[in-house]
């Protein structure tokens, strides 16, 4: 054999690369959008309580007004993070962010419950508060789901309930874009009007919710039909 051909480097086999799982940007800054409006009104009102204008608050009800609003926008801002692929592809930031969004879910959705049982306002705002307090409970059952189908390995259960969760969690984006479009035809809303807006958009997004889910079920459905044919 010549020597230059014992000289040759050894040519290693070439390994597939496994294609890169989209960013999914669009979908976060449409969920950042969406979150933002509730947010600058939380931020509003937290400095309201600040300076103690309106009327005047029991230290109790301060603390759960302060970290329903701080919570709820946490679970909000880091949560939309957690529709990229990407992002989800790397499963120890998966999991440290689900560790840390799990109990403020749950800090945001019993915040939210308290203000609806001792918070309400006036009697005209009873059936706004009942609806807050449906969705709220709603919101804390879903996170509890979650974490039962976690601890099951049940990952796409788990995400389903994740998304129903994160889906209460930003109604109060939809709630704004309900409220304005309800002010073309019939001015600003009243109680029983903000009442209609509220589970409105509570109800939106609960849908979107489930469109998203039934999606990413067809498309695992479709992706184990082709791995299953190219087997076999």
């Amino acid at each position: 054999m010549p020597h230059h051909f014992n000289d040759a480097p050894a040519v290693e086999p070439q390994t597939p690369t496994r294609p890169s799982a989209p960013t999914g940007w669009l979908a976060i800054c449409g969920l950042l959008v969406l979150s933002a409006l509730p947010i600058i009104g939380g931020a509003l009102s937290l400095r309201d309580v600040a300076s103690g204008s309106g009327s005047p608050l029991t230290w109790v009800a301060t603390a759960a007004i302060v970290a329903h609003i701080v919570s709820m926008s946490v679970f909000c801002l880091v949560g939309a993070f957690q529709f990229s692929p990407a992002l989800r592809s790397r499963r120890a930031w998966h999991r440290r962010a689900g560790r840390m969004l799990i109990p403020i879910g749950f800090l945001a959705a019993l915040s939210g419950a308290w203000l609806a049982i001792f918070f309400r306002g006036p009697d005209d705002e009873y059936p706004l508060a009942v609806v807050r307090l449906v969705f709220s409970a709603a919101m804390a059952a879903f996170l509890a789901l979650s974490v039962r189908a976690i601890a099951q390995r049940d990952f796409r259960a788990h995400a389903a309930w994740s998304i129903r969760a994160f889906a209460i969690a930003v109604s109060g984006g939809t709630q704004a874009l309900v409220a304005i479009l309800w002010a073309i035809p019939f001015g600003e809303a009243d109680a029983a009007g903000e009442t209609w807006v509220v589970a409105a958009g509570f109800l939106i997004n609960l849908g979107v919710a489930e469109l998203i889910i039934r999606r990413r079920r067809a498309d695992a459905s479709r992706q184990r039909a082709g791995r299953g044919a190219l087997v076999s």
